[in-house]
Protein backbone atom coordinates (compact mmCIF):
# COMPACT_ATOMS: atom_id res chain seq x y z
CA UNK A 1 0.00 0.00 0.00
CA UNK A 2 1.18 3.21 -1.22
CA UNK A 3 1.41 6.69 1.45
CA UNK A 4 -1.01 8.22 -1.11
CA UNK A 5 -3.23 5.36 -0.92
CA UNK A 6 -2.61 4.73 3.18
CA UNK A 7 -4.20 8.48 3.84
CA UNK A 8 -6.38 9.16 0.96
CA UNK A 9 -9.46 8.76 2.89
CA UNK A 10 -8.16 10.24 5.93
CA UNK A 11 -10.35 12.28 8.00
CA UNK A 12 -7.66 14.30 9.47
CA UNK A 13 -8.73 17.87 9.77
CA UNK A 14 -5.92 20.47 9.04
CA UNK A 15 -7.56 23.74 9.64
CA UNK A 16 -6.90 26.97 11.26
CA UNK A 17 -8.92 28.27 14.20
CA UNK A 18 -10.12 32.18 14.85
CA UNK A 19 -10.64 31.67 17.90
CA UNK A 20 -12.38 34.44 20.42
CA UNK A 21 -12.07 35.21 24.49
CA UNK A 22 -14.97 34.63 26.43
CA UNK A 23 -13.35 35.79 29.55
CA UNK A 24 -13.98 32.60 31.48
CA UNK A 25 -10.90 30.63 32.26
CA UNK A 26 -12.04 27.13 31.12
CA UNK A 27 -12.97 28.35 27.69
CA UNK A 28 -9.05 29.18 27.45
CA UNK A 29 -7.89 25.59 27.56
CA UNK A 30 -6.98 23.69 24.80
CA UNK A 31 -9.80 20.87 23.64
CA UNK A 32 -8.08 17.65 24.45
CA UNK A 33 -10.53 15.56 22.46
CA UNK A 34 -9.75 17.27 19.06
CA UNK A 35 -7.18 17.91 16.88
CA UNK A 36 -6.75 21.76 17.25
CA UNK A 37 -3.53 23.76 16.68
CA UNK A 38 -2.67 23.47 19.78
CA UNK A 39 -2.44 20.06 20.71
CA UNK A 40 -0.83 19.02 16.91
CA UNK A 41 2.23 19.86 15.53
CA UNK A 42 4.24 18.40 18.26
CA UNK A 43 5.98 14.86 17.29
CA UNK A 44 6.94 13.06 14.15
CA UNK A 45 3.92 11.10 13.78
CA UNK A 46 2.10 14.64 13.24
CA UNK A 47 4.68 16.18 10.95
CA UNK A 48 4.02 12.58 8.79
CA UNK A 49 0.28 12.56 9.00
CA UNK A 50 -0.04 16.72 8.13
CA UNK A 51 2.30 15.67 5.05
CA UNK A 52 0.18 12.51 4.28
CA UNK A 53 -2.90 14.79 3.72
CA UNK A 54 -1.30 17.08 1.18
CA UNK A 55 -0.82 13.87 -0.95
CA UNK A 56 -4.12 12.99 -0.47
CA UNK A 57 -5.67 15.03 -3.40
CA UNK A 58 -3.57 13.56 -5.85
CA UNK A 59 -5.73 10.25 -6.08
CA UNK A 60 -9.12 12.12 -6.09
CA UNK A 61 -11.68 13.34 -8.72
CA UNK A 62 -10.02 17.06 -8.35
CA UNK A 63 -6.70 15.06 -9.87
CA UNK A 64 -6.27 11.55 -11.47
CA UNK A 65 -9.71 10.03 -10.17
CA UNK A 66 -11.77 12.47 -12.40
CA UNK A 67 -10.78 15.92 -13.67
CA UNK A 68 -7.40 14.97 -15.70
CA UNK A 69 -8.66 12.14 -17.51
CA UNK A 70 -11.35 14.45 -18.11
CA UNK A 71 -9.18 17.26 -19.67
CA UNK A 72 -6.07 15.37 -20.14
CA UNK A 73 -7.54 12.65 -22.44
CA UNK A 74 -11.42 13.81 -23.78
CA UNK A 75 -10.37 17.11 -24.01
CA UNK A 76 -7.56 16.53 -26.29
CA UNK A 77 -7.09 14.79 -29.96
CA UNK A 78 -6.75 11.41 -28.17
CA UNK A 79 -10.68 10.39 -27.32
CA UNK A 80 -13.96 11.53 -27.51
CA UNK A 81 -16.59 11.13 -24.37
CA UNK A 82 -18.15 8.03 -25.26
CA UNK A 83 -20.44 6.79 -22.24
CA UNK A 84 -24.23 6.25 -23.62
CA UNK A 85 -25.03 8.97 -25.60
CA UNK A 86 -27.47 12.06 -25.14
CA UNK A 87 -27.13 13.39 -21.78
CA UNK A 88 -24.48 10.91 -20.30
CA UNK A 89 -21.26 12.35 -19.19
CA UNK A 90 -22.58 16.29 -20.26
CA UNK A 91 -19.35 18.01 -18.27
CA UNK A 92 -16.54 15.48 -20.49
CA UNK A 93 -18.85 16.12 -23.66
CA UNK A 94 -18.43 20.30 -23.28
CA UNK A 95 -14.58 19.85 -22.75
CA UNK A 96 -14.81 17.51 -26.67
CA UNK A 97 -16.90 20.14 -27.73
CA UNK A 98 -14.43 23.55 -26.94
CA UNK A 99 -17.17 26.11 -27.67
CA UNK A 100 -19.75 25.20 -24.81
CA UNK A 101 -17.43 24.71 -22.05
CA UNK A 102 -19.34 26.50 -19.24
CA UNK A 103 -17.69 28.51 -16.08
CA UNK A 104 -19.74 25.52 -13.99
CA UNK A 105 -18.02 22.83 -15.89
CA UNK A 106 -17.78 20.06 -12.47
CA UNK A 107 -14.51 18.59 -14.17
CA UNK A 108 -12.78 22.19 -14.57
CA UNK A 109 -14.14 23.06 -10.82
CA UNK A 110 -12.77 20.19 -9.57
CA UNK A 111 -9.49 20.58 -10.27
CA UNK A 112 -9.62 24.27 -9.28
CA UNK A 113 -10.58 23.15 -6.26
CA UNK A 114 -8.74 19.70 -5.54
CA UNK A 115 -5.16 22.18 -6.28
CA UNK A 116 -6.36 24.43 -4.04
CA UNK A 117 -7.20 21.98 -1.47
CA UNK A 118 -3.78 20.21 -1.63
CA UNK A 119 -1.57 23.37 -1.81
CA UNK A 120 -3.56 24.53 1.43
CA UNK A 121 -2.28 21.39 2.89
CA UNK A 122 1.26 21.85 1.91
CA UNK A 123 0.97 25.30 2.77
CA UNK A 124 0.56 24.56 6.47
CA UNK A 125 2.89 21.85 6.23
CA UNK A 126 5.53 24.35 5.30
CA UNK A 127 4.49 27.10 8.34
CA UNK A 128 4.31 24.67 10.97
CA UNK A 129 6.86 21.79 10.05
CA UNK A 130 10.18 23.93 10.36
CA UNK A 131 9.85 24.82 14.20
CA UNK A 132 9.17 21.80 15.33
CA UNK A 133 11.32 19.92 17.47
CA UNK A 134 11.49 16.53 15.87
CA UNK A 135 13.31 14.02 13.95
CA UNK A 136 15.30 16.08 11.27
CA UNK A 137 15.77 13.88 8.65
CA UNK A 138 11.91 13.68 9.07
CA UNK A 139 11.40 17.57 9.00
CA UNK A 140 13.70 18.28 6.22
CA UNK A 141 12.01 15.04 4.28
CA UNK A 142 8.45 16.59 5.01
CA UNK A 143 9.38 19.82 4.32
CA UNK A 144 11.08 18.60 0.78
CA UNK A 145 7.31 16.41 0.16
CA UNK A 146 5.47 19.93 0.64
CA UNK A 147 7.28 21.80 -1.59
CA UNK A 148 7.34 19.23 -4.26
CA UNK A 149 3.53 18.88 -4.27
CA UNK A 150 3.00 22.47 -3.88
CA UNK A 151 4.86 22.70 -7.19
CA UNK A 152 2.71 19.94 -8.47
CA UNK A 153 -0.57 21.45 -7.80
CA UNK A 154 0.55 25.13 -8.75
CA UNK A 155 1.93 23.37 -12.15
CA UNK A 156 -1.87 21.93 -13.42
CA UNK A 157 -3.11 24.96 -12.14
CA UNK A 158 -0.96 27.41 -13.91
CA UNK A 159 -1.33 24.75 -17.00
CA UNK A 160 -5.61 24.91 -16.92
CA UNK A 161 -5.98 28.41 -16.05
CA UNK A 162 -3.18 30.64 -16.58
CA UNK A 163 -2.91 33.33 -14.35
CA UNK A 164 -4.13 31.98 -10.30
CA UNK A 165 -4.41 33.17 -7.51
CA UNK A 166 -0.42 32.29 -5.47
CA UNK A 167 -0.83 31.80 -2.21
CA UNK A 168 2.23 30.55 0.09
CA UNK A 169 0.96 30.62 3.56
CA UNK A 170 -1.96 29.81 5.12
CA UNK A 171 -4.77 32.53 5.45
CA UNK A 172 -6.09 33.94 8.47
CA UNK A 173 -8.66 36.31 7.45
CA UNK A 174 -11.01 35.98 4.58
CA UNK A 175 -9.70 38.88 3.03
CA UNK A 176 -6.42 37.16 2.85
CA UNK A 177 -8.46 33.95 0.25
CA UNK A 178 -10.24 36.48 -1.75
CA UNK A 179 -7.07 37.49 -3.61
CA UNK A 180 -6.82 38.23 -7.43
CA UNK A 181 -4.86 36.44 -9.97
CA UNK A 182 -0.94 36.33 -10.04
CA UNK A 183 0.72 36.73 -13.00
CA UNK A 184 1.67 32.97 -14.51
CA UNK A 185 5.21 33.59 -14.86
CA UNK A 186 5.47 34.83 -11.08
CA UNK A 187 3.43 31.21 -9.93
CA UNK A 188 6.17 29.60 -12.49
CA UNK A 189 8.83 31.02 -10.49
CA UNK A 190 7.64 29.68 -7.27
CA UNK A 191 6.89 26.54 -8.45
CA UNK A 192 10.75 26.42 -9.84
CA UNK A 193 11.71 27.51 -6.57
CA UNK A 194 9.94 24.81 -4.97
CA UNK A 195 11.18 22.28 -6.82
CA UNK A 196 14.78 23.21 -6.29
CA UNK A 197 14.10 23.17 -2.49
CA UNK A 198 12.59 19.45 -3.11
CA UNK A 199 15.22 17.99 -4.83
CA UNK A 200 17.75 19.42 -1.89
CA UNK A 201 16.10 18.54 0.86
CA UNK A 202 14.05 14.96 -0.73
CA UNK A 203 15.90 11.01 -0.29
CA UNK A 204 16.62 9.11 -3.55
CA UNK A 205 14.77 6.50 -2.33
CA UNK A 206 12.28 4.79 -0.23
CA UNK A 207 11.21 1.14 1.24
CA UNK A 208 7.98 -0.14 2.84
CA UNK A 209 5.12 1.10 3.71
CA UNK A 210 6.96 4.76 2.32
CA UNK A 211 6.89 3.81 -1.46
CA UNK A 212 5.38 6.31 -3.14
CA UNK A 213 6.68 9.50 -1.45
CA UNK A 214 8.25 12.23 -3.45
CA UNK A 215 11.85 11.63 -4.02
CA UNK A 216 14.58 13.57 -5.03
CA UNK A 217 14.45 11.93 -8.51
CA UNK A 218 10.52 12.90 -9.07
CA UNK A 219 11.38 16.29 -8.47
CA UNK A 220 14.03 16.92 -10.55
CA UNK A 221 11.99 15.09 -13.41
CA UNK A 222 9.08 17.32 -12.60
CA UNK A 223 11.36 20.50 -12.74
CA UNK A 224 12.37 19.15 -16.42
CA UNK A 225 9.03 19.12 -17.10
CA UNK A 226 8.23 22.18 -15.82
CA UNK A 227 11.40 24.01 -18.04
CA UNK A 228 10.32 22.97 -20.96
CA UNK A 229 6.86 23.63 -20.49
CA UNK A 230 8.67 27.36 -20.17
CA UNK A 231 10.25 27.20 -23.13
CA UNK A 232 14.07 27.27 -20.98
CA UNK A 233 15.62 24.09 -23.15
CA UNK A 234 19.09 24.47 -21.46
CA UNK A 235 17.88 24.05 -18.09
CA UNK A 236 15.16 21.38 -18.85
CA UNK A 237 17.96 19.19 -20.17
CA UNK A 238 20.37 19.34 -18.08
CA UNK A 239 17.74 18.28 -15.62
CA UNK A 240 16.96 15.64 -17.87
CA UNK A 241 19.95 14.14 -18.10
CA UNK A 242 20.90 14.19 -14.15
CA UNK A 243 17.42 12.27 -13.66
CA UNK A 244 18.82 9.38 -16.33
CA UNK A 245 22.30 9.38 -15.07
CA UNK A 246 22.17 9.34 -11.52
CA UNK A 247 18.37 8.49 -10.34
CA UNK A 248 19.40 4.39 -10.79
CA UNK A 249 15.55 4.10 -13.01
CA UNK A 250 15.65 2.49 -16.34
CA UNK A 251 13.40 1.63 -19.03
CA UNK A 252 11.50 -1.60 -18.78
CA UNK A 253 12.43 -3.83 -21.35
CA UNK A 254 8.56 -4.33 -22.34
CA UNK A 255 6.19 -1.24 -22.14
CA UNK A 256 3.30 -2.35 -20.86
CA UNK A 257 5.35 -3.41 -17.05
CA UNK A 258 4.60 0.11 -16.65
CA UNK A 259 0.66 -0.60 -16.30
CA UNK A 260 0.10 -3.70 -14.00
CA UNK A 261 -0.12 -3.92 -10.05
CA UNK A 262 2.29 -6.58 -9.75
CA UNK A 263 5.19 -4.21 -10.84
CA UNK A 264 3.98 -0.66 -9.49
CA UNK A 265 6.68 1.70 -8.36
CA UNK A 266 8.61 -0.27 -10.81
CA UNK A 267 12.18 0.45 -12.26
CA UNK A 268 10.53 3.22 -14.97
CA UNK A 269 8.39 5.19 -12.30
CA UNK A 270 9.87 8.25 -10.60
CA UNK A 271 6.40 9.19 -9.42
CA UNK A 272 2.97 8.01 -9.30
CA UNK A 273 -0.48 7.80 -7.77
CA UNK A 274 -0.84 5.11 -5.67
CA UNK A 275 -4.38 3.39 -5.34
CA UNK A 276 -5.68 -0.03 -4.07
CA UNK A 277 -8.99 -1.59 -4.41
CA UNK A 278 -12.04 -2.79 -2.20
CA UNK A 279 -12.15 -0.07 -0.07
CA UNK A 280 -14.72 2.80 -1.92
CA UNK A 281 -17.16 1.81 -4.61
CA UNK A 282 -19.05 4.51 -6.62
CA UNK A 283 -16.99 7.69 -5.87
CA UNK A 284 -14.43 9.78 -7.29
CA UNK A 285 -12.83 10.63 -4.09
CA UNK A 286 -12.14 6.98 -2.71
CA UNK A 287 -8.91 5.22 -2.19
CA UNK A 288 -9.43 3.16 -5.90
CA UNK A 289 -9.30 4.70 -9.51
CA UNK A 290 -12.34 4.49 -11.29
CA UNK A 291 -10.75 3.94 -15.07
CA UNK A 292 -11.31 0.20 -14.67
CA UNK A 293 -14.91 0.39 -14.65
CA UNK A 294 -15.16 4.15 -16.63
CA UNK A 295 -13.08 2.76 -19.81
CA UNK A 296 -14.05 -0.43 -20.06
CA UNK A 297 -16.07 -1.71 -23.16
CA UNK A 298 -19.57 -1.16 -22.11
CA UNK A 299 -21.94 -3.30 -21.32
CA UNK A 300 -19.77 -6.36 -22.13
CA UNK A 301 -19.49 -7.35 -18.33
CA UNK A 302 -15.61 -7.84 -18.13
CA UNK A 303 -15.59 -5.08 -14.98
CA UNK A 304 -17.76 -5.28 -12.66
CA UNK A 305 -20.29 -3.10 -13.37
CA UNK A 306 -20.41 -3.98 -17.18
CA UNK A 307 -18.36 -1.16 -18.43
CA UNK A 308 -18.92 2.15 -18.75
CA UNK A 309 -17.35 2.94 -22.07
CA UNK A 310 -16.28 6.33 -21.31
CA UNK A 311 -12.67 8.02 -22.58
CA UNK A 312 -13.00 6.14 -26.19
CA UNK A 313 -10.10 6.46 -28.39
CA UNK A 314 -10.11 8.94 -31.39
CA UNK A 315 -10.09 7.05 -34.68
CA UNK A 316 -7.51 9.22 -36.34
CA UNK A 317 -5.75 8.39 -33.14
CA UNK A 318 -5.61 4.99 -33.73
CA UNK A 319 -4.72 4.88 -37.45
CA UNK A 320 -1.67 6.86 -36.12
CA UNK A 321 -0.17 4.19 -34.59
CA UNK A 322 3.25 2.65 -37.20
CA UNK A 323 3.02 -0.15 -38.17
CA UNK A 324 4.56 -2.76 -35.42
CA UNK A 325 4.05 -0.48 -32.65
CA UNK A 326 3.47 -2.48 -29.54
CA UNK A 327 2.26 0.25 -27.50
CA UNK A 328 -0.96 0.02 -29.74
CA UNK A 329 -2.15 -2.86 -27.72
CA UNK A 330 -1.21 -2.30 -24.61
CA UNK A 331 -3.40 0.59 -24.79
CA UNK A 332 -6.26 0.24 -26.65
CA UNK A 333 -8.95 -2.24 -27.02
CA UNK A 334 -10.15 -2.69 -30.48
CA UNK A 335 -12.52 -4.76 -32.52
CA UNK A 336 -11.46 -8.58 -32.37
CA UNK A 337 -9.69 -8.50 -29.42
CA UNK A 338 -9.70 -11.35 -27.34
CA UNK A 339 -11.33 -10.58 -23.75
CA UNK A 340 -10.31 -12.79 -20.67
CA UNK A 341 -13.51 -14.87 -20.44
CA UNK A 342 -12.39 -15.61 -24.51
CA UNK A 343 -15.75 -13.65 -25.99
CA UNK A 344 -14.00 -10.23 -28.28
CA UNK A 345 -14.61 -6.93 -28.47
CA UNK A 346 -17.49 -6.69 -31.14
CA UNK A 347 -17.02 -4.19 -34.09
CA UNK A 348 -19.02 -1.14 -32.51
CA UNK A 349 -20.33 -0.68 -29.25
CA UNK A 350 -22.67 2.54 -27.28
CA UNK A 351 -20.36 5.51 -27.52
CA UNK A 352 -17.40 3.85 -29.66
CA UNK A 353 -19.01 3.31 -33.03
CA UNK A 354 -15.58 2.00 -34.25
CA UNK A 355 -14.72 0.06 -31.70
CA UNK A 356 -12.36 1.23 -29.60
CA UNK A 357 -11.66 1.65 -25.69
CA UNK A 358 -8.91 2.62 -23.34
CA UNK A 359 -7.03 -0.53 -22.30
CA UNK A 360 -4.08 0.51 -20.68
CA UNK A 361 -5.81 0.73 -17.14
CA UNK A 362 -7.91 -2.37 -17.33
CA UNK A 363 -7.41 -4.86 -14.80
CA UNK A 364 -10.77 -6.72 -15.30
CA UNK A 365 -13.02 -8.10 -12.08
CA UNK A 366 -10.02 -8.18 -9.14
CA UNK A 367 -12.94 -7.44 -6.69
CA UNK A 368 -16.40 -8.76 -8.47
CA UNK A 369 -18.61 -6.37 -7.13
CA UNK A 370 -16.55 -3.23 -6.47
CA UNK A 371 -15.80 -0.99 -9.36
CA UNK A 372 -12.51 0.69 -8.04
CA UNK A 373 -8.98 -0.56 -8.73
CA UNK A 374 -6.23 -0.46 -7.37
CA UNK A 375 -3.49 0.24 -10.48
CA UNK A 376 -1.57 2.97 -9.80
CA UNK A 377 -1.58 6.04 -12.24
CA UNK A 378 1.74 7.28 -13.13
CA UNK A 379 2.42 10.97 -13.02
CA UNK A 380 5.75 11.06 -14.32
CA UNK A 381 8.08 8.03 -15.60
CA UNK A 382 11.58 7.55 -17.21
CA UNK A 383 10.28 7.61 -20.82
CA UNK A 384 8.93 10.85 -20.69
CA UNK A 385 12.62 12.46 -18.98
CA UNK A 386 13.99 10.68 -22.28
CA UNK A 387 11.55 12.49 -24.51
CA UNK A 388 12.11 15.90 -22.60
CA UNK A 389 15.64 15.24 -23.04
CA UNK A 390 15.21 14.66 -26.75
CA UNK A 391 12.87 17.96 -27.57
CA UNK A 392 15.47 20.16 -25.08
CA UNK A 393 18.39 18.76 -27.19
CA UNK A 394 16.78 18.62 -30.53
CA UNK A 395 18.68 17.02 -33.25
CA UNK A 396 21.97 16.43 -31.71
CA UNK A 397 23.02 12.67 -31.12
CA UNK A 398 22.57 13.18 -27.73
CA UNK A 399 18.54 14.03 -28.58
CA UNK A 400 18.47 11.69 -31.09
CA UNK A 401 19.73 8.11 -28.78
CA UNK A 402 17.01 9.81 -26.38
CA UNK A 403 14.12 9.27 -28.91
CA UNK A 404 15.39 6.14 -30.16
CA UNK A 405 15.78 4.22 -26.80
CA UNK A 406 11.85 5.32 -26.27
CA UNK A 407 11.25 4.15 -30.23
CA UNK A 408 13.10 1.12 -29.72
CA UNK A 409 11.16 -0.03 -26.64
CA UNK A 410 8.34 0.81 -28.89
CA UNK A 411 8.99 -1.74 -31.44
CA UNK A 412 10.42 -5.01 -28.95
CA UNK A 413 14.05 -3.91 -29.91
CA UNK A 414 17.20 -3.68 -27.70
CA UNK A 415 16.61 -0.47 -25.97
CA UNK A 416 20.80 0.26 -26.14
CA UNK A 417 21.76 -0.81 -30.02
CA UNK A 418 20.92 1.34 -32.77
CA UNK A 419 17.64 -0.24 -35.13
CA UNK A 420 16.01 0.37 -38.30
CA UNK A 421 13.22 2.27 -36.24
CA UNK A 422 15.87 4.96 -35.31
CA UNK A 423 14.95 8.60 -36.88
CA UNK A 424 17.47 9.74 -39.47
CA UNK A 425 20.03 11.81 -38.65
CA UNK A 426 19.07 13.92 -41.50
CA UNK A 427 15.75 15.27 -40.19
CA UNK A 428 15.39 19.31 -39.45
CA UNK A 429 15.03 20.85 -36.50
CA UNK A 430 11.53 21.17 -37.13
CA UNK A 431 10.72 17.97 -38.20
CA UNK A 432 12.67 16.07 -35.50
CA UNK A 433 10.58 18.93 -32.66
CA UNK A 434 7.39 17.23 -34.73
CA UNK A 435 8.95 13.87 -34.25
CA UNK A 436 9.10 14.31 -30.37
CA UNK A 437 5.68 15.29 -29.91
CA UNK A 438 4.54 12.51 -32.11
CA UNK A 439 5.97 10.68 -29.70
CA UNK A 440 4.91 11.88 -26.76
CA UNK A 441 1.40 11.05 -27.94
CA UNK A 442 1.81 7.38 -28.70
CA UNK A 443 4.17 6.99 -25.84
CA UNK A 444 2.12 8.80 -23.24
CA UNK A 445 -1.47 8.53 -24.29
CA UNK A 446 -4.12 8.04 -21.38
CA UNK A 447 -1.51 9.40 -18.93
CA UNK A 448 -3.79 13.00 -18.59
CA UNK A 449 -1.37 15.08 -20.07
CA UNK A 450 -2.05 15.10 -23.99
CA UNK A 451 -4.31 18.25 -23.61
CA UNK A 452 -1.30 19.71 -21.92
CA UNK A 453 1.02 18.97 -24.38
CA UNK A 454 -1.42 20.13 -27.16
CA UNK A 455 -1.27 23.96 -26.03
CA UNK A 456 2.05 23.88 -25.24
CA UNK A 457 3.15 23.20 -28.82
CA UNK A 458 0.75 25.02 -30.29
CA UNK A 459 -1.52 22.11 -31.96
CA UNK A 460 -4.69 22.82 -29.82
CA UNK A 461 -4.91 25.62 -31.98
CA UNK A 462 -4.90 23.42 -34.81
CA UNK A 463 -7.54 21.32 -33.00
CA UNK A 464 -11.06 20.89 -34.43
CA UNK A 465 -13.36 23.90 -33.07
CA UNK A 466 -10.84 25.17 -30.61
CA UNK A 467 -10.83 29.19 -30.53
CA UNK A 468 -7.97 31.36 -29.56
CA UNK A 469 -9.51 31.60 -25.85
CA UNK A 470 -9.44 28.08 -25.50
CA UNK A 471 -5.78 27.89 -24.71
CA UNK A 472 -7.08 28.11 -21.04
CA UNK A 473 -10.11 26.73 -19.30
CA UNK A 474 -13.00 28.91 -17.31
CA UNK A 475 -12.44 29.95 -13.81
CA UNK A 476 -15.19 28.27 -11.83
CA UNK A 477 -18.11 30.07 -11.51
CA UNK A 478 -17.99 29.11 -7.80
CA UNK A 479 -14.77 30.69 -7.06
CA UNK A 480 -15.72 33.94 -8.49
CA UNK A 481 -19.00 34.02 -6.94
CA UNK A 482 -17.34 34.41 -3.45
CA UNK A 483 -13.87 35.74 -4.60
CA UNK A 484 -14.27 39.40 -6.08
CA UNK A 485 -10.89 39.42 -6.66
CA UNK A 486 -10.88 37.09 -9.77
CA UNK A 487 -11.66 37.64 -13.16
CA UNK A 488 -13.22 35.50 -15.55
CA UNK A 489 -10.63 33.91 -18.48
CA UNK A 490 -11.92 36.42 -21.67
CA UNK A 491 -14.21 34.05 -24.41
CA UNK A 492 -16.36 32.45 -20.87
Amino acid sequence: MSIISKYAGGTLLLTLGLLTSCGEKFLDEAPTDQVTDANFYKTTTDAIQATNAAYSELGKGGQYNYALWGIGDIGSDLSSTGGGGGGDGIEQQQLDRYGSIPATNPLTSRLWGGCYVGIGRANIVLQKVPGMQIDPAIQQRSIGEASFLRAKYYFDLVRAFGDVPLLTVPPTTLAEVNVPRTPAAQVYAQIEKDLLDAVAKLPTSYSGDDLGRATKWAAAALLAKVYLTEGKLPEAATQARTVIASSGKALWDNYADNFKVATEYGKEALFEVGYISGRNQFTFDGLGFVGNEFFGPRGQGIVPQGGYGFNIPEADFVAGYEAGDLRRDVTIWKPGDVYPDGRVQPNSLPGSPNGYGVKKWFIGKVNTNIWDSGLNIPVIRLAEVYLILAEAAGPTAEGREAINKVRRRAFGLPINTASPRDLSASLSAQAFKEAVWRERKYELAFENDRWFDMKRTGELLRYRGVQPFNIVLPIPQSELDVNTGLKQNPGY
